[in-house]
């Protein structure tokens, strides 16, 4: 069943993407990134091939990235999608492929210098600890790391744009991890963009994150206030104009819950939906269901995602108004009562109740409580309500 697009839009209150607050640029040069690149093409095998096409200058050099473009059977157009891996990731063939059975173009490039087998000689910075974190000045900001990756990002989707079997009016993004903090910065930059859908990754790192102790609190003020200028998502997220997914789990290792809501709440709460899995292991993970309905729901018409309103809480119970296109198949209530570090609190999972397009759930007599609801739909895709948290009484 199609959904026209036009209808969703207006429904989902998307219509005038131009409300979105301003746009803060950065370092990057969007005019010239939205430019198509140089590209060298290589072997195709089935339905992927590879390419290189130019990056940015890396301490006064010319650079390449490598990549690997998807793409289906026949001449489209096509919806497409740019793919950023994350830490200790690379051009991923089989994530390009994913996406070329599904109906898309897309294109998978590494952001660590590197090409198939190896570094390679032109290639950007490496993607380590030290690289990410280092201190800088203005005068050689451009050799950073989130600099290059970013510019690679947007060179990616300017060259997915010049394709005549892609419509060039209906590209998104994705990213994993340190690929879903660059897809928070790119979104917020780039007004090209339909569809965005950040796995794991956020901002916030310099509030709590995994490199809070080991990397940040060990910078001094000026470098800590300079990084998280240039190159944390927070600075960004305000200009986020396109529908985007935040995906991420109770317990996820790097990107605590408190920073990724801290993160979401910066985008404007009618272009924002959220998923907030218990325990959802953290890796290159590129099958996620609701990564695949949400960008088809905006780059294909298909049905949307639920639309849960915010999380109210009247006496012992909390409530959440629902609008679900697709049947509702389970609702939960999601809890903890531990304090300390969000990856090791203890979560809980209890049924709520569905009825008459509102989640309903009693409160635990515990405090303090950080919860929140979620529903399920009969495609397996699941959409949760902010966490809220309830402080002991006094």
């Amino acid at each position: 069943m199609k959904f026209p697009l036009a209808s969703l839009l207006v429904a989902l209150g998307l219509a005038h993407a131009g409300n979105a607050a301003p746009r803060n640029s950065g370092p990057w040069n969007l005019a010239a990134l939205k430019a198509v690149p140089k590209v060298e093409w290589g072997e195709r095998t089935n339905l992927v091939q590879s390419l290189y096409y130019a990056g940015e200058p890396f301490k006064g050099q010319a650079t390449r990235v490598f990549a690997y473009y998807g793409r289906p059977e026949g001449s489209g157009p096509f919806p497409a999608m740019v793919l950023v891996h994350g830490g200790g990731g690379k051009a991923f063939p089989l994530w390009a492929e994913h996406w070329a059975k599904r109906g898309y173009c897309a294109i998978a490039m590494d952001l660590a210098g590197n090409g198939p087998v190896g570094r390679l000689p032109d290639g950007g910075p490496e993607q380590g600890d030290v690289a990410k974190f280092r201190d800088f000045t203005e005068a050689d900001a451009r050799d950073m790391w989130t600099y290059h990756a970013v510019a690679a990002v947007l060179r990616a989707h300017s060259l997915l744009t010049a394709r005549p079997e892609v419509d060039r009016n209906r590209i998104g993004i994705t990213g994993i991890s340190w690929g879903g903090y660059l897809t928070c910065i790119v979104a917020g930059i780039d007004d090209r963009l339909k569809v965005a859908v950040p796995v794991y990754g956020c901002g916030f790192l310099h509030e709590n994150s995994v490199w809070l102790e080991s990397r940040i609190a060990k910078m001094t003020a000026e470098h800590r206030d300079r990084w998280v200028s240039h190159w944390d998502p927070s600075q960004y997220l305000a200009g986020v104009s396109c529908p985007i997914l935040f995906l991420n789990g109770s317990n996820d290792f790097a990107y605590p819950m408190d920073s990724y809501k801290k993160c979401y709440q910066l985008v404007a709460e009618r272009f924002r939906k959220v998923s907030v899995k218990i325990k959802l292991p953290h890796g290159h993970i590129w099958t996620f269901g609701e990564v695949d309905a949400f960008v088809d729901s905006h780059l294909k018409s298909t049905p949307p995602l639920a639309t849960l309103d915010a999380m109210r809480i009247s006496g012992e119970r909390v409530t959440a108004k629902v609008i679900a296109p697709v049947p509702v198949t389970k609702a939960e209530f999601h809890f903890t009562t531990d304090t300390g570090p969000w990856q090791k609190r203890q979560w809980f999972s209890k049924p709520a109740e569905f009825k008459d397009g509102i989640v309903t759930a009693p409160l635990p007599t515990e405090r303090p409580l950080v919860c929140y609801l979620s529903v399920t739909d009969s495609r397996g895709v699941a959409v949760s309500t902010q966490h809220e948290e309830l402080s002991p009484a006094k």
